[in-house]
């Protein structure tokens, strides 16, 4: 036997599953009637930063990578700061580029410069911008840009140097830093127009 106030809830809860989504509709509309009017066409905040810029300006801060070559001879490179060059997935750039060459006989090279590019897979390096290449046997040489390999010693300038070493004052149209091929020894020579003005050791007191 169907009680009467069963039926009266029952069409209660029928009548509720209708007239419930019709009030919720009708509160997410007037909602949205009051809302303000958005543009789509604005620009998200921050929308302008270049991600793909960001993106390329991953890099490290004053990294350094070292190694031996066939020679014997340890290479070294060190710099400020690297990023990926985004034309050449293996190249690094660097600022504030340094170099280090510890020969077989003891003596050290070091090669500073402004910028420089270095890639580990091609194990070459080129340091530009006021590069200074300096000696423990007394060579001070300037130049605008020297590349550099580190699985051989060799290290060569791109253009003209000037300077000052044992015998006096140099000036040449390019340098070379080899190691020779029966002794192992390092081997620094000037070519392409050398001048020398002598300059003879002072005498100690």
């Amino acid at each position: 036997m169907i009680r009467r106030g069963d039926n009266f809830h029952t069409r209660l809860v029928n009548w509720a599953k209708i007239i419930l989504p019709l009030v919720a509709l009708g509160l997410l509309s007037t909602l949205f009637l009051l809302s303000d009017k958005v543009d789509i066409t604005d620009k998200i905040p921050y929308a302008d930063v270049d991600l793909v810029q960001r993106a390329q300006d991953q890099g490290a801060t004053k990294p350094s990578f070292a190694g031996v070559t066939s020679g014997g001879e340890e290479v070294s490179f060190r710099a400020a700061t690297v990023r990926p060059d985004p034309n050449d997935q293996e190249l690094l750039l660097a600022d504030t580029a340094a170099a280090s060459l510890i020969l077989n006989g003891g003596g050290v090279v070091d090669i500073k410069s402004l910028h420089g590019a270095a890639s580990q897979s091609r194990m070459t390096a080129r340091l530009e911008g006021d590069v200074r290449f300096t000696t423990t046997t007394g060579f001070d040489i300037r130049t605008d840009a020297i590349d550099a390999r580190f699985d051989t010693l060799f290290a060569e300038t791109a253009g003209p140097i000037t300077g000052t070493g044992p015998p006096g004052n140099l000036d040449a149209g390019r340098m070379i830093l080899t190691s020779d091929p029966y002794t192992g020894d390092a081997n620094l020579r000037f070519t392409d127009g050398v001048k020398l003005v002598y300059m003879p050791p002072t005498a100690k007191d």
